[in-house]
């Protein structure tokens, strides 16, 4: 089981989504708490190192760091916007 630490704008940006969202997106961490990372994608370019997970028209941008068993939620946005 992994520990999941916010950054203050991911924070801001879930509270900003509708309520149906952000129980999409509240089981989608769910399950990166229990370490289920099945179909995430390892991102290139500017995010390298960073995983995305999908969670409907929106994607959780996160990083995990192995040693300490802590994912960190970076980014929640639409998918047009989240890159």
């Amino acid at each position: 089981m992994y520990n999941i630490a916010f950054d203050k704008n991911a924070e801001k940006e879930f509270l900003k989504l509708d309520t149906k969202a952000q129980k999409l997106v509240t089981i989608k961490i769910l399950d990166l708490k229990n370490g289920n990372f099945s179909n995430d994608k390892k991102l290139k370019g500017k995010h390298k190192g960073k995983f995305r997970k999908r969670a409907g028209r929106y994607r959780i941008i996160y990083l995990k760091e192995n040693n300490y068993l802590v994912i960190s939620v970076i980014r929640i946005a639409h998918r047009k916007e989240v890159y």
